[in-house]
């Protein structure tokens, strides 16, 4: 059956300038990381992909090594773009990152020019396209020279693979130095992409000040803290989620101190009439310098209970409080070590 968009799926969703910059993003985005791969149903990604347009989402976030196996998710989005929407590229941010281990050999990994020229080549064949709207430095990598990192996403832009570039996971002080040396190539730093939940605030230290210092945009990935923050762990017990299938969730994450947190906090959610992952989402929205929040979903229905946070954004000073006594100095922080390089 071919596809016809909701005609009136941008009447209900308020999109969110990044940074200083002319580009608007939905304040939620579309992640491919897990859901996306070769071991994925492909008629499940396409309806998903549907859905999330339907609803106003046009920004999809991929990355090279995405699967199952590397590459797989760029590759069923690719074949999701020439089945659906051929016709409305226009209407679509695509972006997609290289920095963590894609092939085998010291030029399949790292942050050389070596390795992001080949990335964002291979990156394009796979998902069919001239360019993509956003290409991200995926990791900071402290052994390589940051004028080396920069000046090949610059040559990127300049060549019209990418419209802009992002850096993901890098320090305050990084994201500085990053942000000089594309402006000494003539480009701007679109955007920083960080890990920021509730319960994982390290951004909240000095990051979120230097990017709206700088006026980059920030789009926060795990919002929902990998699934600690929804109901699906509320009895302690891992079947079903993340923690049941290793990789980057581990079982230690559900440690009784943890649950007493995620408890606490959906408790409040209740109070507000949400769910869990839905206040878990408007919360990471509540500071203006976040321009988005990146969400994942195995099922159109995952998908819509994400998108029905923005039903409700506002919080009082009370509930703020109230989240602070459980969140604040108590959770996980899955990404600080690479951050802080």
């Amino acid at each position: 059956m071919v596809y016809v968009p909701n005609e009136k799926r941008y009447e209900s969703i308020e999109y969110r300038r990044c940074g200083d910059s002319g580009l608007s993003l939905p304040p939620i985005s579309l992640g491919t990381w897990q859901n996306f791969g070769g071991g994925s149903v492909f008629e499940t990604c396409r309806a998903i992909v549907r859905r999330a347009f339907d609803r106003g989402v046009t920004h999809f976030d991929l990355a090279n090594m995405y699967g199952p196996p590397y590459g797989s998710a760029e590759e069923n989005f690719g074949e999701i773009l020439r089945k659906d929407f051929c016709e409305r590229r226009d209407e679509l941010v695509i972006s997609t990152k290289a920095g963590y281990e894609m092939w085998s050999g010291p030029y399949g990994i790292g942050a050389s020019k070596k390795y992001l020229i080949a990335s964002i080549d291979q990156s394009l064949k796979r998902l069919g396209l001239d360019y993509v709207d956003i290409f991200y430095a995926h990791r900071p990598w402290p052994d390589v020279p940051m004028e080396e990192t920069m000046g090949a996403l610059a040559q990127i832009v300049k060549q019209g693979k990418a419209l802009y570039i992002g850096i993901s996971s890098y320090s305050p002080e990084r994201t500085q130095k990053a942000f000089e040396v594309l402006k000494s190539e003539g480009v701007p730093l679109l955007i920083h992409q960080a890990s920021y939940s509730m319960l994982n605030r390290h951004i909240e230290t000095g990051l979120l000040d230097t990017l709206g210092e700088l006026g980059v945009g920030c789009i926060a990935f795990s919002a929902l803290a990998q699934g600690l923050l929804t109901d699906k762990y509320l009895d302690g017990e891992a079947e079903g989620g993340r923690a049941s299938q290793g990789g980057s969730f581990s079982r230690d994450f559900l440690s009784k101190e943890n649950l007493k947190h995620v408890r606490g906090l959906a408790a409040i959610a209740r109070k507000r009439g949400q769910t869990l992952a839905q206040m878990a989402i408007a919360w990471v929205l509540r500071d203006p310098r976040v321009t988005s929040a990146l969400i994942g979903a195995r099922t159109v229905a995952q998908l819509d209970d994400s998108l029905d946070a923005l039903k409700r954004m506002q919080f009082g000073d009370d509930e703020l409080y109230e989240i602070d006594q459980y969140a604040k100095d108590g959770g996980i922080d899955l990404w600080r070590e690479i951050s802080l390089l």
